[in-house]
């Protein structure tokens, strides 16, 4: 289903400024956060949608190109996430971020413990470089990854439970991960709210832990990947591939694998954006008679009319033989530079 436009979805015009994209976000943020709408999935999607249009149009470079390509121009970006698949977990980083308690801290059982519990849970992300070719670069290409990640242990199901036993709900917490404790002020009641030290925040508690794991829900395993690299990558650009990071404590959200680009030298080309130079020396007598050279592309060599008269430096251009373009729309060129040797 095609995505909503991301000023629809915050309620915005194209010439919203920062000021107006901050307050249109936090409103909706507010309204379907998830800590106000527990176990309702329709006000968690509305509060991923939100965010997910907030993270583009904060940012200057990713609002230029959604602006100017929609969601196909932040693609397979250095942007820091797919578009395609933001998850729950980014929505409440991106919020607490630019937020933290918005309701300054004295309401405290609104946005805390949940999202603190959450994190601290949650699988850490993985980082990997893959080095490319400028012709690869140039065509996209395929990398089979091997890792080494924790995993959900399949024994105990990723709950860290012996198999046969059951969990159970922490007294001290009953259940919610959490330890209220409710003071007067001459402002009011104020909730002050801090993790369960008995159930670690977790709401339960493991009577016999899973003798695979030791009760930590996951083991190490190795797993292979398989990495799609669009064309036109550059380095330090990455790839985020969501899930494939280490596995959460005790089946929490797992981490991200961040697949970075390096971009081997190449002995013949040089790259400029999209576009790709080469030198090419000829003869005085074929400047100024003019002629045929032959010339390196990256499918092979290609014929180049050199006119009389050329000057030394001179740069010719043969289009679309350059770098796919990262947003799917064509390619860049090939620039060949002559040096007249005398």
């Amino acid at each position: 289903m095609p995505k909503r436009d991301y000023y629809e979805v915050l309620g915005l015009d194209r010439a919203a400024t920062d000021e107006d994209i901050k307050k249109a976000y936090r409103k909706l943020a507010l309204k379907y956060h998830p800590d106000r709408n527990p176990n309702d999935k329709n006000a968690e999607e509305s509060f991923k949608e939100a965010t997910e249009a907030y993270e583009v149009l904060r940012d200057p470079s990713r609002r230029a190109r959604y602006d100017q390509f929609g969601p196909d121009g932040l693609r397979g970006t250095q942007f820091g996430f797919d578009f395609g698949t933001f998850d729950l977990g980014e929505a409440l980083r991106a919020f607490m971020r630019d937020f933290g308690d918005p309701l300054g801290g004295a309401f405290g059982d609104l946005f805390g413990g949940s999202r603190e519990r959450a994190s601290e849970r949650a699988g850490s992300d993985l980082r990997v470089k893959v080095s490319l070719s400028l012709e690869e670069i140039a065509r996209g290409a395929e990398r089979k990854i091997k890792l080494r990640r924790l995993v959900a242990c399949k024994t105990c199901g990723g709950l860290g439970a012996k198999k046969g036993t059951s969990l159970k709900t922490c007294a001290a917490c009953h259940g919610t991960g959490e330890i209220r404790r409710v003071q007067r002020s001459f402002l009011g009641q104020i909730v002050n709210v801090s993790v369960c030290g008995q159930c670690r925040g977790e709401g339960r508690i493991i009577s016999e832990p899973c003798n695979e794991c030791g009760g930590q829900g996951r083991i190490a395993g190795e797993e292979t990947v398989l990495v799609k690299i669009p064309a036109g990558i550059s380095s330090n650009n990455y790839i985020p591939i969501r899930g494939k990071g280490n596995d959460g404590h005790r089946g929490a959200s797992s981490g991200t694998l961040l697949v970075y680009i390096e971009e081997e030298e190449h002995p013949v080309f040089e790259r400029r954006g999209d576009d790709i130079l080469c030198d090419v020396p000829i003869s005085f007598s074929l400047a100024a008679l003019g002629g045929k050279i032959e010339v390196p592309t990256l499918d092979g060599p290609t014929n180049l009319a050199i006119p009389a008269g050329t000057q030394s430096q001179k740069v010719f251009t043969l289009r679309n033989r350059g770098l796919g373009r990262l947003d799917g729309r064509g390619k860049g060129d090939l620039l060949v530079r002559v040096t007249v040797w005398v």
